[in-house]
């Protein structure tokens, strides 16, 4: 609580004292106001192509090959460009596709409030939809991280509906940082037992997501599923 008030005042004391341009690059970069890249998209209303990519589920809530190596389920050079993901979160189930097929699923859990879109910073939610890795690297903590790119157009457009119908404060940002992680070293147990324990990241096995990290790239699609 006290945190948010700090926040609130920042921002009022930003709004009374910025240059607009300076004022609008760092509502921006801490997730108070749309980035400027995302405005064009957000203000076409007609003739804009929305991206379109959706798997289809592997049935039932079994996990698919989980007991073996991906290098023995792709017994060939893999093309990166060619991988993506699909995240189903009442399934607690993360499915790698190989040119839109099924490979390998792997067990996963979510931010401690897992039920529903993830809408604001501080909702522990895991966010809902298509997303892309925009970036991916080693974690001191986590093992790996594959950060995803949360918010896009999307997360604002379903941001700002939800606060202009006033489902909390205007002066809540909408959150970022969310990516795709391992746990604190000896704690798979965390997965095993479906603990939500993130502040809204998938998280996997170490593992896992040391597996997962080899075969996907800036770019990899990874859609998001209630």
């Amino acid at each position: 609580m006290k945190n948010y008030f700090a926040k609130s005042f920042i921002l009022r004391v930003l709004l009374a004292f910025s240059p607009v341009p300076l004022l609008y690059l760092l509502l921006s970069r801490f997730g108070y106001v749309i980035p400027i890249t995302e405005i064009p998209g957000m203000l076409c209303i007609n003739g804009c192509v929305s991206q379109s990519f959706v798997h289809t589920p592997v049935k039932g809530y079994e996990l698919l090959n989980v007991d073996k190596p991906l290098k023995e389920l792709i017994n060939f050079s893999i093309d990166k460009s060619k991988t993506s993901i699909l995240i189903e979160k009442s399934k607690y189930r993360l499915t790698l596709y190989y040119n839109q097929v099924p490979i390998k699923s792997y067990p996963v859990v979510f931010g401690a409030n897992p039920m529903g879109d993830k809408l604001h910073a501080g909702d522990n939610r895991t966010p809902e939809g298509l997303l892309k890795i925009k970036d991916l690297y080693p974690h001191p903590q986590w093992s790996k991280f594959m950060w995803l790119n949360y918010p896009n157009r999307e997360s604002w457009k379903k941001h700002l509906l939800a606060k202009s119908e006033g489902e909390f404060d205007w002066f809540l940002p909408i959150g970022g940082e969310v990516g795709i992680h391992g746990v604190p070293q000896g704690s798979d147990g965390i997965i095993d037992k479906r603990q939500n324990w993130t502040l809204g990241c998938p998280s996997l096995k170490n593992k896992d997501v040391n597996e997962l990290y080899e075969v996907v790239q800036q770019g990899t699609v990874v859609e998001i599923l209630p």
